[in-house]
């Protein structure tokens, strides 16, 4: 009897073991084309983890190819919203390497820029408007490389103009991140430091709204300061800007760059 059992359980262990073979070697003998559709069947209905794992096994098994080239974008945009964003930089990094001249390529640098973007999004946030001036600017910088690219590379892509948008809207949220830090050095009576990331605003993102703002700190810590003098040439060039509406234009920031130098050179800030 115990033979008999020996032997029932030998047979079920061997079927089982047919069984898992038969299905791991179910895409053994698929194209190329039907594994990149079966992918890409299971990324349109939002099975992430199973379009990544066939992506995968479509890339290591045809390595070479239109498949294999699509499937890195692919597998990018199924890592991005699988909330893995640096698996997706990855995945474009290598398709951007590994494809210098495809028709792609705007896409791959305008999905990089996406990633980067939503990395510190937080669920909240994707669904409610917030200040994302107040976030950690670190990804929201390297988004705003990534759009710039776009850009000026492919001025002609259908991604440059929703990139521009795009970058514009970093480029003025990291100005104004750089305003809150002045706005905590002010509240804090750190009056030199807030002047700091004032004048930082003035000269790095001078065509922004977070300028103005800059001007005002400026003045009021300048005079926090007890630098009258230097807190009335920022009221002068303030109030010329206002007049002429001159905020974000190439008069504006050669105005204040000679106002800027006075101060470095009084302050001695440059030896920091």
């Amino acid at each position: 009897m115990w033979r008999s059992l020996l032997y029932l359980l030998l047979a079920t262990a061997l079927l089982g073991g047919c069984s898992t073979t038969e299905e791991k070697d179910k895409t053994a003998n698929w194209s190329a084309e039907r594994m990149y559709s079966e992918a890409s069947a299971a990324l349109h209905e939002g099975n992430y983890d199973k379009a990544i794992k066939s992506y995968e096994k479509l890339e290591a098994r045809y390595p070479y190819g239109q498949y294999a080239a699509q499937s890195q974008l692919d597998i990018a945009y199924a890592y991005s919203h699988y909330d893995e964003p640096d698996a997706a930089i990855d995945a474009l990094d290598r398709f951007i390497r590994l494809h210098p001249d495809h028709p792609e390529l705007p896409y791959a640098y305008y999905m990089k820029g996406v990633v980067n973007l939503d990395r510190n999004l937080g669920l909240m946030d994707r669904f409610v408007p917030t200040d994302a001036s107040q976030r950690d600017p670190v990804s929201y910088a390297q988004a705003y490389k990534d759009f710039k690219e776009v850009v000026e590379r492919f001025p002609d892509s259908k991604y440059a103009n929703d990139a521009q948008q795009r970058a514009i809207y970093l480029f003025n949220s990291l100005a104004m991140h750089e305003i809150h830090i002045a706005d905590y050095y002010m509240d804090r009576g750190a009056y030199l430091a807030a002047v700091k990331r004032a004048v930082g605003v003035i000269e790095n993102y001078q065509r922004t709204p977070a300028a103005e703002k800059a001007l005002v700190i400026m003045i009021e810590a300048y005079t926090k300061l007890e630098l009258p003098e230097f807190a009335d040439d920022a009221s002068r060039v303030l109030a010329l800007n206002r007049e002429q509406g001159n905020f974000g234009s190439d008069a504006y920031e050669k105005a204040n760059r000679s106002m800027l130098r006075r101060f470095w050179d009084y302050i001695g800030l440059d030896e920091d």
